[in-house]
């Protein structure tokens, strides 16, 4: 059992609740955030993606984009949804409800929570890799308002190809990350039982990346993890992207992609102590 806040949980505990089964998924925080979503499915190329889901939806008052990973609750339904692992027809379609959303002026609002992008060799046979980089090209252009929340798990170019945005927020029990702590461990140590030290290391916590300017903001979980109070962790989200929303509705979409770009080409640069 993960212990409460009562002390500091270590990140190997953070990513342990990030894949509890019971936390809240995309399509929970839809029903207790929104109101008149409305699905759209299908990149109009091969088929829909169930791994991935977006729609229209009301947002105090006005109307928004929604595009999230969605796992599923029982083994048939994580089948249908492959665990969350969108393959290259579930990105199209981000990207087609994206422009959709740049097209009538709607704000894009992501939701990840995703082991990665399907890695099986059907999925590289339809073009995965193109589908991941041609979504970082749409959003990076992309002429409104994009926030992205990491809600669960975030890995690799399976969650950047929904997380270029204006903002990118994580739930306090969520991690962001290019490969698994167990992936890391296995290819640095050849041992994923190593995978708490790896996780340590690599700093992949909503602390640690708020404090390296990773991510533009923390949201707060109720004591154990969303899945105790779903309720207040939807609370706090709405919260937060009402607060984050109506800064970035403030600028015209010049200002809006300026810093959008700046903000991507400020990660990583390194002081010279020279």
């Amino acid at each position: 059992m993960i212990p409460s806040h009562e002390k500091p949980l270590t990140a190997w505990q953070r990513v342990k609740l990030a894949r509890h089964p019971e936390r809240p998924y995309t399509l929970d925080y839809v029903r207790l955030i929104f109101s008149d979503f409305i699905e759209l499915r299908g990149d109009r190329q091969f088929r829909d993606d169930r791994s991935l889901v977006g729609g229209l939806a009301r947002f105090e008052g006005r109307t928004v984009m929604i595009v999230g990973m969605q796992k599923g609750r029982s083994i048939k339904e994580n089948l249908e949804r492959n665990f969350g692992m969108p393959h290259p027809e579930g990105y199209r379609k981000a990207a087609r409800l994206m422009k959709h959303a740049e097209k009538f002026g709607f704000p894009v609002l992501t939701f990840i929570d995703t082991p990665g992008a399907s890695p099986d060799i059907q999925a590289e046979e339809r073009g995965q890799a193109v589908a991941i980089a041609e979504n970082l090209m749409v959003m990076a252009q992309l002429q409104v308002p994009i926030i992205a929340t990491i809600i669960g798990e975030g890995n690799s170019g399976g969650a950047l190809a929904v997380g270029v945005s204006d903002r990118i927020l994580m739930l306090e029990n969520s991690y962001f990350s290019v490969v698994s702590p167990e992936g890391c461990a296995s290819i640095l140590w050849r041992d994923s039982s190593l995978a708490p030290q790896a996780a340590e290391a690599m700093r992949i916590t909503a602390t640690d990346l708020l404090r390296l300017g990773i991510i533009d903001g923390l949201i707060p979980e109720p004591a154990g993890g969303a899945h105790e109070d779903p309720r207040s962790a939807a609370d706090a989200l709405r919260a937060a992207l009402h607060e984050e929303l109506a800064e970035l509705s403030c600028l015209d979409t010049k200002e809006l992609l300026a810093r959008r770009h700046a903000k991507y080409r400020a990660i990583g640069w390194v002081l010279d102590a020279r």
